[in-house]
């Protein structure tokens, strides 16, 4: 399928920009060049009932996360919940550049969604912030009460490399005997540090996401080339992932990184994984961020939210 009209004029307007890219700056400008381009192509950030600052114990210090609860939520009501991991390369991404996503999937999914503000690469490297979403988790689940959420529907989510994070966790879960994980959004998620499916030559340029600035990232949050094939790191390449909670898998068709996600769909049907999988085919990385400029972006939110509603046994 061709690129999306759309798209292909997003990539132009990218072309012509005087920003750098990423891969040319250093990490503390490439956040700030991240979070101040999201409002050019993110959509109208939707009313939410509340969206407050949180803390969780980590292994490095305090975590920050940011919780939300739906319109039209009491602040009583037992919700289920979606534990969030924002995408960004492992390096630059925050509780702001995902913002209204999590606001959109609260609303969609009729949620509480809680967006973790997970230690970043080069500052902590691997495996940090795996060691972070781990514990933010596990907070959660035990604060359950408290913060009003149901801890039998509780999900994990991320895109990117935030879906890498959300699949590690949901594999930490399954082999620590807790918390209960009832869903796995991963979008697009990186899932083998290797890098090598062809999918990384045939959409590695042109695309937003090139091959330059997947090895700066992979540089700064992997520097020992031993850790890539450490499943925390590559959870395509973990010994099994039978028993793991159902899974939606979103990938994009220009995408360095689809033949991997698709691979971790494939596989966790193989090992008895309930999964659906959906390829959005002329889309690129990062779409889903940017229904300012992507209709086809408010359309996958719309399916992330019905897929997380049929999850919590509501109507899909």
């Amino acid at each position: 399928m061709s690129l999306h009209p759309q798209a292909a004029a997003l990539l132009e307007r990218v072309a012509r920009s005087a920003l750098p890219p990423y891969y040319t700056v250093p990490p503390f400008l490439a956040r700030r060049l991240y979070r101040d381009t999201r409002g050019a192509v993110a959509p109208g950030a939707p009313e939410v009932a509340e969206a407050r600052l949180l803390l969780a114990p980590g292994p490095g210090g305090p975590i920050a996360m940011r919780g939300y609860r739906p319109a039209g939520a009491t602040p009583q009501e037992a919700l289920p919940a979606l534990v969030y991991f924002h995408g960004g390369g492992w390096v630059i991404g925050d509780l702001d550049t995902h913002d209204v996503l999590c606001r959109q999937l609260a609303n969609g999914a009729r949620c509480a969604v809680f967006s973790i503000d997970y230690r970043l690469a080069p500052e902590s490297p691997f495996p940090a912030a795996v060691e972070d979403c781990v514990a933010a988790t596990r907070h959660l689940a035990a604060q359950a009460r408290a913060l009003a959420i149901d801890p039998a529907r509780l999900a994990v989510g991320g895109d990117s490399a935030g879906g890498n994070l959300a699949a590690v966790v949901a594999i930490d879960a399954r082999d620590r005997a807790g918390p209960a994980i009832a869903f796995q959004l991963l979008i697009y998620p990186a899932t083998d540090q290797r890098c090598d499916f062809p999918s990384h030559e045939r959409n590695g340029e042109g695309y937003l996401l090139t091959r330059q600035s997947i090895e700066y990232f992979r540089g700064f949050y992997l520097p020992r080339k031993a850790d890539w094939q450490d499943w925390r790191a590559s959870p395509l390449l973990a010994r099994s992932l039978a028993k793991l909670p159902p899974a939606f898998v979103l990938t994009a068709g220009y995408d360095p990184l689809i033949d991997e996600g698709k691979a971790y769909a494939e596989r966790l049907a193989r090992e008895g994984v309930e999964v659906s999988y959906r390829e959005f085919s002329d889309m690129v990385h990062g779409f889903i961020l940017m229904g300012g400029a992507l209709d086809t972006a408010n359309a996958a939110v719309a399916e992330c939210c019905a897929a997380l509603r049929g999850a919590f046994g509501g109507k899909a």
